[in-house]
């Protein structure tokens, strides 16, 4: 099984600018690949595989001889990325790649071989830079696949290391209905369970808003190109990455968290491609980050064997009585609750959707016309993160 592990890199001052030396010809050497490809399917019609761009590189550093002073496998890497960036586009996976900007708040490079890890000297020693102090938080057992330098706006440095640890992922259970529930996310609620609980939203970058206003009203009055101004992007930068790190640390206790406590977990796809395009919505969707915890649950249910069941985009689990099926085509957004004119329940529409959603998953696509039969409310979450109980 792969495993990814990050670390905090302290290099030198030197080592800072080897690090900027590899940042900077990794993305010279991407660009260049990218405009050599373009010319010539624009000119010529022919699209240039991955490897007839590697092959180009040899003759690249004969003129540009600072490429040298590099690691080469990091180049060649970086042609590698072009070429599957080409291949997530033409698959629909992405959009069409573009050209790397100097200023990109975070920049990378790959180191596939040749690097090794002492947990005892708490050190990595990588081509062409050296040994660079580490912390590591956690050891690992495993042969490692690959090694990549992080380089963030705010200054910081990380090392993300594939493992291969030589285990198999566990084969997932088939699902027991006692032990799945149904997850649907929100903005009122970040999450709510068809156990009747209810995941406050932190709201961290909403929280944020006057203290990230207060910091680009400093930055737009310093004078560009000098070092105040630099210091204040730095600020700047430092808050917004304090917004993300506040929201991973979230996403990451929550999803451990529903994973460890039930055996299967019922979600619904969300196209937040097409959510963000509401201009009313989108901060507030960006801010929840559903696209990063989904991830979460997905990998972390892998790992414990656990199972991640699925409904589509377009199921109407807000519009549907969990009770009799009844359906209720002309719910609003506005609507946050709702009586059935077929049965009388009156339903919560977040904690309706989160039974809708485990009860459509573990019918299956082609669901029965009878619903399955809701969960009791009495199974609760561990007060670990804050939860209110709906209903």
């Amino acid at each position: 099984m792969l495993r990814g592990y990050r670390y905090r890199l302290y290099p030198t001052k030197d080592q800072m600018i080897l690090i900027a030396k590899h940042l900077g010809c990794c993305r010279y050497v991407y660009n260049w690949a990218l405009n050599l490809k373009n010319q010539i399917y624009h000119n010529e019609g022919i699209s240039l595989s991955g490897y007839a761009l590697m092959n180009q590189l040899p003759m690249l550093k004969e003129e540009l001889p600072w490429l040298k002073e590099v690691n080469a496998q990091s180049l060649q890497q970086s042609m590698h990325h072009l070429s599957r960036a080409f291949t997530n586009f033409f698959e629909g996976r992405a959009e069409e790649p573009t050209f790397k900007k100097k200023h990109d708040p975070e920049q990378s490079f790959m180191v596939p071989q040749s690097y090794t890890v002492d947990f005892k000297q708490g050190t990595v020693k990588l081509p062409k830079i050296g040994a660079i102090k580490t912390v590591f938080h956690r050891t690992f057992v495993g042969t490692m696949k690959s090694a990549t330098v992080i380089r963030r706006s705010t200054g910081r440095y990380f090392i993300s290391i594939v493992v291969e640890d030589g285990r198999k992922s566990p084969k997932p259970a088939d699902p027991i209905p006692d032990q799945t529930i149904g997850i649907d996310m929100g903005l009122s609620h970040y999450a709510v369970l068809s156990t009747g609980d209810a995941v406050a939203n932190p709201k961290y970058l909403r929280n944020a808003q006057t203290r990230l206003a207060v910091l680009q009203r400093r930055l737009d009055r310093k004078k560009k190109g000098s070092r105040n101004r630099n210091k204040a992007r730095f600020k700047v930068a430092r808050c917004h990455q304090k917004i993300a790190d506040q929201r991973r640390d979230f996403q990451h206790q929550l999803s451990s968290r529903l994973v460890r406590e039930n055996q299967a977990l019922a979600v619904e796809s969300l196209n937040v491609n097409g959510m963000v395009k509401n201009p009313s919505l989108a901060r507030a969707i960006g801010d929840a980050g559903w696209g990063m915890f989904l991830s979460m649950l997905a990998y972390k249910c892998q790992e414990a064997g656990k199972t991640l069941l699925k409904i589509g985009v377009f199921e109407p689990s807000s519009k549907t009585c969990s009770v009799c099926g009844y359906r209720k085509v002309d719910l609003t957004l506005k609507d946050r609750a709702w009586t059935c004119p077929d049965c009388g329940t009156c339903h919560d529409r977040d904690l309706n959707a989160a039974i809708n959603i485990r009860n459509f998953a573990l019918a299956g696509v082609e669901r029965a016309e009878e619903p399955v039969d809701s969960l009791p409310l009495g199974r609760g979450m561990k007060q670990e993160a804050p939860c209110v109980r709906l209903g």
